[in-house]
């Protein structure tokens, strides 16, 4: 299952695990980009199965509906990717509550939903592997993105308590931390002063989607008893 499936590094992971073989459950808000993606998957790969699932992670209830359904279509949850996330540039002191809100409740509530659909049935069948597209921002913090690494500094929190609590079930928990992605999110952030000051490009070659995937795709590849807790994933010229 792949969360935040519509766009970007989302899209990217679940074209790589279609091409591995996986059966793949795509959700994210909107619907019609969803099958765009899906509509590549199955070009792609003919034998993988996938199901569009329109799904806000932020509500509990569409994410148990969401698990339900991918169970039933595609079988239990063996990977959960969780991609969604939103990122906005904004000094504390312009004071965009409402964009602080959406960045807990997406980047953090939205993981804890997710995590907790899939982890029951995870340990139950003793096997299962929970990746989070955490970020650089959750290792250092960087100005204009203050609220943003703050909840990044939570997904890696929960991550590694996540990892400690489930030492000989059989899950494994990953976070992926990249640096700057060629992605939309930045088209998200309305503090005009905080993106002149903090998010304009510095001239590097950033990342691609998929050189992200390949990350995810490198922890998802290694023997049982190996786990990769964490990768950090930069551009070159931007050495964190």
């Amino acid at each position: 299952m792949v969360t935040g499936a519509s766009s970007g590094i989302g899209a990217a992971v679940a074209r790589a695990l279609s091409r591995e073989g996986a059966h793949v459950a795509l959700a994210a808000r909107r619907s019609e980009a969803l099958r765009e993606v899906q509509a590549g998957l199955d070009q792609q790969c003919g034998a993988a199965k996938s199901l569009v699932m329109p799904t806000d992670i932020t509500d509990r209830r569409q994410v148990k509906s969401l698990i339900a359904r991918t169970e039933q279509d595609l079988g239990p949850v063996d990977i959960l990717v969780n991609c969604a996330g939103v990122m906005f540039y904004t000094l504390m002191k312009n004071l965009q509550e409402d964009d602080w809100e959406r960045t807990v409740d997406v980047n953090c509530k939205g993981a804890l939903n997710c995590i907790g659909a899939v982890l029951p049935g995870m340990i139950s069948r003793g096997r299962g592997h929970i990746v989070t597209i955490s970020s650089d921002a959750g290792r250092k913090v960087f100005p204009g993105l203050s609220a943003y690494s703050a909840s990044k500094f939570f997904v890696e929190a929960l991550s590694q308590g996540l990892r400690l609590e489930t030492v000989g079930t059989g899950v494994k928990v990953t976070t992926i931390q990249p640096g700057n992605v060629a992605t939309d999110l930045l088209s998200l952030s309305k503090d005009v002063e905080a993106l002149e000051m903090y998010g304009q490009p510095g001239g590097a070659r950033v990342l691609d989607p998929e050189d992200v995937a390949a990350s995810v795709m490198h922890a998802l590849r290694q023997p049982e008893y190996v786990a990769v807790n964490e990768v950090l994933v930069e551009p070159r010229d931007e050495p964190v």
